[in-house]
């Protein structure tokens, strides 16, 4: 301890000398990573060691790596929206959009493009005014900076980005991990990408649907006189969110397009200005997972919500998203998905260059990608790479630093936090606000799927007459759990924003521990609190949690002070802050290598079974559901990759499960022989209790087309929103067997 005080003296003199110090109260994380104290700004879940087809132990947080040379999308479970990634070298960088947190732009470097960690914000403090400070009554919930174009080029990082009413943002920087150079252009560009072109000219492309160019100047704060154009016109077939590269001579333009739902869009030329084709590269990838939520508030019902829509597809396809080439050769296609009430998730997905295309997915399956696949090839420098996640998600309070996840909702006052007056807490002073929604300080992080419970021990001593603090789910509409100090005393509230309940109860505690468990796939949550720390009871009714383009966020963990009577109250205490994830695995059950294992279809609850040398699904009553021809026994074939060996039967003799021809109806069948690929499956967990089985002659899903009374099939392109096309099962292993 003493030679940790030493260093942290050491530090503090490093960042005084070096003018760092931004207030009496608070030190910038990221400065303290410059001056050599990265334990101290983030440290890293332990990495889960390897396996071949097991799932690691349960993770701190969510992890894409399967720790057996795999990766399952989404890679990340928590919100990253209007990614832009490049690769400089051997490193891959990746940014995206905050829109009001601060700081913002997050800097996240990877070797191997599935794990990554955290380097810094390159926008520390975005401040136009009143409403980025919630003062006056203002705000900038669902505006801020958003829509970043990353590049590298003439030695030195750039990050062009926006900001609503303001023009296009610039940070520069010569390393990743800052510190970043601000500017601002002359102008503002809706959705913009850059290009350095190798002739060093560099042009700018942005809009939505209709999508215009200029060339900017060597400074880059401006276009050019005279090279403003219309690149395409409205209805070409382009949307927004635009990603612009230079190709093996060939400008390509990948973009976004709602309508009628979200896919993504690909123009090429071999000019910079055109003619420009156009195609569609990604399309239907869901990931099985449909529309949650909505909300379709009117003025008379402003929180009135549309019921979730199983089957419809919508924006939770892939979309917007770019390109990126490792340094092996290999080309990776990265998009965001509307995840509902969690928010928009980053996702990873092999490539194919077919007729001079660049479509996300494997060749028999264009356009649809897999939710789990092998990892990028990205050589020696990178295969090395150790499951990690680029976040701790808790937080002691104990460093003199917060965890870099925390963002703070809108501008902070930083006259009134510290976590340097009660040593090991947090504490937030209460401000004058009407309600949670205009309450500063607001210290939040991303909410994370596929479920999660944010725990948050309160000490109440410091709370005056008016003050309110707790643990909220940020969202519009909001819900919180917390307490409040009335005339007459201490008092539990707890108040979902949707319904307009409020649930109060008197409260004789000194501190409490509040925590919401959040169900993403039901899209439920559920506050509950404990006076001790080991009890909890559920407070107030579960709060349905919804997406929405309010905030343009998805949900979001807040710990919150402020003072209801007008003027500045006492302080919260925050002791401490946890995330537990049950589900925190791409691969959620182990691969039952060795083990026999039946197969229920998701559509129907049909059981597959060997018939007479067929794969073929029939009703659980059935006598062939009962017995040795529903058992097939798992084996290892690498980086969860599996064969299933049949049992046989009375009417079949064993064998693999092979895909023949062109894998339709009858053409799955089981027998000696076969090939590796006809024989080989990629186990892919769905995440929600069932799996897919990914034949590698073809990339598509085995089928047992629902209700049909036919043979299974291998040619299902992947999983429906509904889950109910008979790609998806249930498996259970076979006791004894």
């Amino acid at each position: 301890m003493k030679m940790l005080a030493v260093f942290l003296k050491a530090a503090w003199a490093c960042l005084s000398q070096r003018g760092f110090l931004l207030s009496s109260r608070r030190v910038s994380w990221r400065f303290l990573l410059l001056c050599g104290l990265p334990g101290l700004v983030s440290a890293q879940p332990r990495p889960a060691p390897k396996s071949t087809g097991r799932a690691a132990p349960p993770a701190a947080t969510w992890l894409a790596d399967n720790g057996n040379g795999t990766f399952t999308n989404p890679l990340f479970y928590d919100e990253f929206s209007d990614p832009d990634l490049i690769r400089v070298g051997n490193d891959f960088y990746l940014t995206g959009t905050t829109m009001h947190a601060m700081p913002g732009l997050p800097v996240l470097h990877s070797k191997d493009l599935v794990n990554w960690e955290f380097l810094s914000y390159a926008a520390e403090k975005l401040d136009f005014g009143p409403a980025y400070r919630l003062e006056e009554g203002q705000n900038i919930y669902g505006r801020g900076i958003w829509a970043p174009s990353f590049r590298y080029a003439r030695g030195k990082y750039h990050i062009f980005s926006n900001v609503n009413g303001q023009k296009t943002q610039l940070y520069t920087a010569t390393s990743p991990a800052g510190p970043w150079t601000h500017t601002e252009l002359k102008k503002s560009f809706h959705d913009l990408s850059v290009l350095f072109d190798d002739d060093g000219k560099v042009y700018v492309i942005w809009g939505y649907n209709e999508v215009r160019m200029a060339e900017l100047t060597d400074d880059l704060t401006d276009t050019r006189p005279g090279t403003e154009r219309v690149l395409f016109a409205k209805g070409s077939g382009l949307g927004e969110g635009s990603h612009f590269y230079k190709i093996d001579g060939k400008y390509v333009i990948t973009s976004t397009n709602y309508d009628p739902v979200g896919y993504m869009a690909c123009a090429r030329a071999s000019q910079v200005g055109g003619p420009y084709e156009v195609a569609i590269i990604s399309a239907d990838e869901t990931l099985g997972v449909g529309k949650g939520y909505q909300l379709r508030g009117s003025k008379d019902e402003p929180f009135a919500l549309a019921p979730p829509s199983p089957d419809y597809v919508g924006a939770n396809t892939l979309h917007q998203g770019g390109l990126v080439q490792t340094p092996t050769g290999e080309w990776w296609g990265f998009s965001m998905m509307d995840h509902n009430s969690v928010g928009r998730l980053l996702c990873l997905s092999p490539v194919t260059w077919a007729s001079g295309w660049p479509y996300f997915g494997l060749p028999g399956n264009l356009k649809r990608s897999p939710q789990t696949w092998v990892k990028p090839n990205v050589g020696p420098a990178g295969a090395a790479s150790p499951p990690r996640a680029p976040f701790q998600r808790g937080d002691e309070f104990g460093g003199p630093v917060l965890n870099p996840l925390w963002q703070w909702n809108h501008a902070p006052d930083d006259a009134h936090w510290s976590l340097r007056e009660r040593r090991g807490y947090l504490r937030l002073h209460a401000q004058p606000a009407a309600d949670f929604w205009q309450a500063r300080n607001s210290l939040t992080q991303r909410a994370i799927g596929p479920e999660s419970t944010p725990t948050t021990v309160l000490d109440l001593a410091g709370l005056r007459p008016g003050d309110v603090a707790g643990l909220a789910l940020l969202n519009y509409p909001y819900a919180w759990l917390g307490v409040a100090r009335t005339a007459q005393g201490l008092e539990v509230q707890q108040l979902d924003q949707r319904t307009g309940r409020t649930v109060r109860e008197p409260l004789t505690a000194k501190q409490i521990w509040l925590r919401a468990h959040c169900n993403f796939d039901t899209e439920q949550a559920q506050f509950e609190l404990s006076t001790d720390g080991r009890g909890f009871r559920p407070v107030g009714e579960p709060v349905t949690m919804v997406f929405q383009l309010r905030t343009f966020q998805g949900v979001r963990y807040a710990l919150f002070a402020y003072n209801t009577l007008g003027a500045a109250g006492g302080y919260a205490d925050f002791d401490r802050f946890t995330v537990d994830q049950p589900r925190a695995r791409g691969l959620s059950r182990p691969i039952p290598v060795g083990q026999t294992i039946r197969l229920t279809s998701l559509a129907d609850s049909t059981v597959l079974v060997n018939w007479r040398g067929f794969v073929r699904p029939v009703p659980q009553n059935s006598p062939l559901a009962q017995g040795a021809a529903s058992y097939f026994r798992v084996l290892d074939r690498g980086r969860g990759r599996v064969a299933l060996e049949s049992a046989g039967g009375e009417e079949s003799g064993g064998g693999l499960v092979m895909v023949q021809n062109l894998a339709g109806m009858g053409e799955v069948r089981i027998g000696p022989g076969g090939s590796a690929e006809a024989t080989t499956f990629q186990w892919e967990d769905m995440l929600r209790g069932d799996l897919m089985l990914l034949s590698l002659s073809n990339h598509r899903y085995l089928l047992a087309p629902p209700r049909a009374g036919s043979l299974c099939a291998a040619d299902a392109p992947g999983a429906s929103p509904t889950r109910r096309e008979g790609a998806c099962f249930r498996w259970q292993v076979v006791t004894g067997k």
